[in-house]
């Protein structure tokens, strides 16, 4: 690859430093979570980490000549994951992360992460009933504003469409109005959600609802 090349590929077990990495780098609304966070593994453990662990095969990453800078991350069937998470993920991170006592002094996006990881929130039936795929995307500033996030987009939407996913929806922070700009460029659409940032895409043919 030459300096300004950049290349989309499948996810690889030994990505996984540099997804968690990704995240904390990413974890304050887009921006560097570095600071925010005790334990730095703590948004890739969250947001990152199980979706490697159990969809793989709808990893994709960006690399460029300084390593992979970017990732998204789906799941088909957003229902069975939450159930694998609640059997398979969260216990071993709630004892990890305790809920902790109102003088800890964590920063707000820690709080945020403990709680989603001892109560989290489950997809309403509606949403996941037309819905039921989502996804996470990330990427470090390099990368942005050079379509390397439209291309990744692209990728996951495809190959979601491909297993025949009827929908796919993801969350979108009420702060990060950039990124919900992104996502309508993109095509997609707000949920109507109270208290949630949902952005929906129909995937389903045009021939096939005609």
């Amino acid at each position: 690859m030459n300096g300004d090349a950049v290349r989309i590929r499948p996810y690889r077990p030994d990505d996984l430093e540099d997804l968690y990495d990704i995240c904390l780098r990413t974890a304050d609304n887009g921006g560097d979570g570095t600071s925010l966070f005790r334990d730095p593994k703590m948004p890739g453990h969250r947001y990152a980490g199980p979706y490697a662990a159990f969809a793989p095969s709808l990893a994709f990453v960006a690399e460029d000549t300084g390593g992979v800078a970017g990732y998204t991350l789906g799941v088909l069937d957003t229902r069975a994951f939450e159930e694998r998470l609640e059997r398979d993920w969260w216990p071993a991170l709630r004892a990890r992360y305790p809920q902790p006592g109102p003088d800890a002094g964590l920063s707000s996006p820690e709080q945020y992460a403990i709680n989603d990881i001892h109560r989290p929130w489950a997809t309403g039936d509606e949403l996941v009933a037309g819905y039921p795929s989502h996804l996470h995307i990330d990427l470090l500033p390099r990368l942005q504003g050079r379509g390397i996030g439209t291309r990744l987009m692209t990728i996951m939407i495809d190959t979601l469409r491909d297993l025949g996913s009827p929908g796919l929806h993801l969350h979108v922070s009420r702060d990060n109005q950039k990124a919900a700009g992104f996502y309508r460029h993109l095509g997609f659409t707000e949920y109507p959600a109270t208290g949630i940032n949902i952005f929906i895409m129909d995937l389903r043919d045009e021939r096939a609802r005609s």
